[in-house]
């Protein structure tokens, strides 16, 4: 009888818990999308694969499926309808001998946004659909001296 007694008393308990987890979870407002960064309303802004969208992003993640290539310390020269362009460096993983046990290696690089075009998710808001980057000096191995890639829209 006693161990009835404690097995109940531990499921009401366990009950109680989920249901204060749960109360508090769907009192609370619903979490928003970060707003622009120093974003005006007629700057075009670069859609992450998250599909936020900044204004002269600090960083900026390449290989959303894995983070293996990266953008990092942009400085923004710069910004507007006809384009954006800013330097920094890509972090790219060399996957050697695979990449869970790969080094990340940097490599100088100056990068292009280009084709500001409406947004399909938010048809009001320009984004830049193209991305080239210009390594300078080295690059990862495979790459040309310029990559250009399609954005998410």
């Amino acid at each position: 009888m006693r161990g009835s007694v404690v097995g109940t008393a531990i499921t009401l308990a366990a009950g109680a818990l989920l249901t204060a987890a749960m109360t508090t979870a769907t009192a609370s407002p619903p979490p928003t999308a970060p707003a622009p960064s120093r974003t005006g309303a007629s700057q075009p802004v670069l859609v992450d694969c998250l599909w936020q969208r900044t204004v002269r992003p600090d960083d900026f993640i390449l290989a959303c499926g894995d983070g293996n290539s990266r953008l990092t310390g942009l400085r923004w020269s710069e910004w507007g309808p006809d384009g954006a362009t800013a330097e920094g460096v890509n972090m790219v993983n060399d996957c050697k001998p695979y990449c869970a046990a790969g080094t990340f290696r940097s490599y100088p690089v100056t990068v292009r946004l280009d084709g500001a075009k409406s947004w399909k998710k938010h048809p009001e808001v320009q984004r830049y659909d193209r991305m080239s980057l210009t390594y300078p000096e080295d690059r990862p191995e495979g790459f040309k001296q310029v990559m250009t890639y399609p954005l998410w829209d």
